[in-house]
């Protein structure tokens, strides 16, 4: 009997360390993200905006020009110049509308920018490709060279009629629309900027826009 009542004891003893270690951890959960969620801090937001988006249709198929604003953050900038290449993604989705269920997804297309500054030379390259961009890939990527970084991010910043579907792709009795995203791809920096930047605010410069396909209806 002695020894049931103290292994109850021992047991409920054990239940509420347990519990009181639970709420601690909560407790600290919670602090850290209020650390970096502390009032007035933008963590989560983006200075980045689509400032004109247009997309056109032809017989060689549909073409979208984009121009998105933002400045570079300094400590974005600062690792450029330690050697740290930068990777940009621009994606583009064409629904088709259906008034019976939601629009139907048919065309994807991505366009990917490294940037990179070259100390040698003291100039920047750009490499842009249809998909990630690897050490192997570069070769294969078209490239550009610019004197300095403002005109780099020029390049950057606006898309001229880049090809995201053939013509044959669009059914030209429906209606569609065009969803357009852009932003710095974290997930191609190296592993240790990967989990240093995380949560940071200047890290964050995402912008999206959503156009109709030559007017023949929104989504």
């Amino acid at each position: 009997m002695t020894t049931t009542v103290f292994f109850l004891r021992f047991l409920k003893n054990a239940q509420s360390d347990l519990a009181t270690l639970l709420v601690s951890a909560v407790f600290l959960i919670v602090s850290a993200f209020g650390a970096h969620a502390a009032p007035g801090d933008s963590v989560g937001l983006s200075s980045a905006e689509v400032s004109h988006i247009q997309v056109e249709r032809n017989p060689e198929g549909v073409f979208l020009t984009v121009a998105v604003r933002f400045e570079l953050p300094p400590p974005v900038e600062e690792a450029l110049l330690k050697g740290v290449p930068m990777f940009f993604v621009a994606e583009a989705d064409i629904y088709r509308a259906r008034w019976y269920w939601y629009d139907k997804k048919v065309v994807s297309a991505e366009r990917h920018v490294r940037l990179a500054y070259q100390p040698l030379t003291r100039r920047w390259r750009i490499n842009v490709a249809s998909g990630a961009i690897t050490t192997g890939s570069l070769g294969l990527a078209l490239n550009q060279n610019f004197d300095s970084l403002p005109e780099a991010m020029s390049a950057i910043k606006r898309i001229s009629r880049w090809k995201i579907a053939e013509a044959g792709e669009i059914d030209t009795e429906a209606k569609h629309g065009v969803d357009f995203r852009f932003k710095l791809d974290l997930s191609q920096l190296p592993r240790p900027f990967q989990i240093g930047v995380l949560g940071q605010a200047d890290w964050n410069i995402f912008a999206t826009a959503t156009q109709q396909l030559n007017g023949l209806g929104a989504r």
